[in-house]
């Protein structure tokens, strides 16, 4: 078009640029694009090159370097680096180029991790995640490829989750909470914003619990302590936090008016959680004094999380308070974490599964980075069905759209180039974004059913829940070995080759199992304790 060239990569990739049979003499403009709109709007597009050809070698005009042609081939690969699907070349009458490829770049990764089942679109999201998470593994996990491509606390501690159910590479995870957290002294929240602060913390016990490395917890732990003396430092006479000076409070992208003042009840659950996994995280070191120190401060902010947030005509959590006031707002943030850190009772976790996550007119996430936490609540909440269906009409809905790795966002009533603006520029969205990989977490967590109770994987608990489907099977990677399941309406097999734990099964008739006894725990509920790498296999289940 245009009297340019747009070549189709296929898929969304990232890495070096390649031109070869390169000769003549004159400019050549090279623009990247997520999209064929992005890629031939010169204007706009978010990311581009200029060369310039002569007498066999070409000068890099953005960084001012000049290098020979190399090879039979007459090739140039460009230094940088960059995220594309779609890149559209015009040059000058002099210039002729031959073939364009490029240099793929990514971090070697086994995936370990498998999920597949009878409904072919869910298998596409699964794949389709399992390729976003690869791309934005890189030597740490990065946002997205495309713009910034930074470590960002509340990104990353997503990465953390779905690479436990993927790859499982430690060293990624350690490395990456190792730069978030930086040098002492503190000087402000993680990445400026204080809610990523709270999931900094909450990462830490979360590899722990997956790893089982105590090592890890040894080494940070005074960083830590250093991070929390910053936190406490910066509380209110009420022991909460408020957003201060040169704090980003952030909390989600919403289209809609979103209160950053005053008490944010989503900020004092992350900051409750915060005091906890400080509280463990001193036990595993023997630092008893402070252990004590923070399990008081926790358990205060708890008490105090009730009397200061839940409405009882609203049945949940208001958004936030002022001067002790209660806002008559009520997101779903606050609310849905408070039902996976069973912060409330189990009555009260149902009135706001009605009262807020199922109720359309709260207003709703449009990010797949908090649509992660409300569907796990969900699925905490025994709705995998429903989760189902929105897994299939949330990620299957950018399938739609031609989707080849998750973007940062997605509004399924926009339309056409308005899924490709953000932050007021027409490409400024990212179509491959880390947090949009959250089904491979999701499925192994709550489908598959696997999930680790004592650290490493010493003990594990295994629920699956096929939420619709008609069968499904797939890995869950341990430290040292793997979870395997295969489920469907009749029968279950697992077999696990580290480990022990139960196998819980819903059957409304006592099931068989080929090794051990299956023991009644609760009304149609059955479990199967697992100690052996023996694939054992459950049948006669009754729905």
């Amino acid at each position: 078009p245009e009297g340019g060239i747009l070549y189709d990569f296929g898929k969304e990739t990232f890495g070096y640029l390649t031109l070869k049979n390169l000769s003549g003499k004159g400019i050549i403009d090279i623009y990247y694009g997520e999209s064929p709109e992005e890629a031939k709007d010169k204007a706009y597009c978010e990311t581009l090159d200029k060369l310039q050809l002569e007498a066999g070698q070409v000068t890099d005009l953005a960084i001012r370097q000049t290098s020979p042609l190399s090879g039979i081939e007459n090739e140039y690969t460009l230094e940088n680096s960059k995220a594309f699907r779609y890149v559209y070349i015009t040059h000058e009458p002099g210039v002729q180029i031959g073939e364009v490829s490029m240099q793929y770049e990514y971090l070697p990764e086994e995936y370990r991790g498998t999920f597949r089942c009878n409904d072919e679109e869910l298998n596409r999201i699964w794949e389709v995640g399992a390729y976003t998470m690869h791309l934005t593994t890189r030597e740490f996990f990065i946002d997205g490829i495309k713009r910034d491509r930074w470590v960002w606390s509340g990104d990353a501690i997503q990465s953390y989750l779905m690479n436990y159910y993927l790859f499982f590479d430690s060293e990624s995870v350690k490395r990456t909470i190792w730069l978030l957290r930086g040098k002492d002294p503190v000087t402000s929240h993680s990445n400026t914003i204080m809610d990523y602060t709270f999931y900094w913390f909450l990462s830490v016990y979360d590899y722990y619990l997956y790893s089982g490395d105590r090592q890890f917890v040894n080494q940070l732990y005074p960083r830590m302590q250093t991070m929390m003396d910053y936190v406490l430092g910066r509380t209110n006479k009420n022991g909460m936090v408020e957003g201060m000076s040169g704090d980003w409070v952030f909390v989600d992208w919403a289209d809609g008016y979103l209160d950053k003042k005053g008490e944010l009840s989503f900020e004092q659950v992350l900051f409750c959680r915060s005091l906890e996994t400080m509280a463990l995280c001193a036990g595993l070191v023997g630092d008893r004094t402070n252990q004590q120190k923070y399990e008081k401060l926790a358990a205060t902010l708890k008490a105090k999380l009730e009397t200061t947030f839940w409405n009882a005509s609203k049945q949940a959590l208001v958004h936030n308070s002022i001067n002790g006031v209660q806002s008559d707002a009520v997101t779903r943030y606050a609310n849905m974490f408070s039902v996976f850190f069973n912060y409330l009772t189990p009555e009260k976790q149902q009135a706001i599964k009605h009262s807020v996550l199922l109720n359309d007119s709260i207003l709703k996430i449009t990010t797949p980075y908090m649509r992660f936490y409300e569907l796990e609540a969900l699925c905490a909440l025994g709705e995998q069905e429903t989760v189902m269906q929105e897994m299939k009409a949330y990620w299957g809905g950018m399938l739609k759209e031609g989707a080849t790795s998750f973007w940062e966002k997605y509004n399924p009533e926009e339309s056409g180039t308005q899924h490709l603006s953000m932050y007021g520029r027409p490409y400024g969205k990212s179509l491959c974004h880390a947090w949009g990989a959250s089904p491979i977490y999701l499925l192994g967590k709550y489908y598959l059913g696997v999930k680790p109770v004592k650290e490493g994987y010493k003990e594990f608990s295994i629920t699956p829940v096929l939420g619709g489907l008609k069968w499904m099977e797939g890995s869950v990677p341990t430290p040292n070995g793997n979870i395997h399941i295969h489920m469907d309406r009749k029968m279950i097999k697992v077999r696990a080759t580290e480990g022990k734990g139960y196998l819980t099964i819903k059957s409304r008739r006592q099931p068989k199992a080929n090794i051990g006894t299956v023991e009644k725990i609760d009304e149609n509920t059955w479990r199967l304790w697992i100690d052996t790498p023996e694939e054992r296999i459950v049948s006669g289940l009754k729905y």
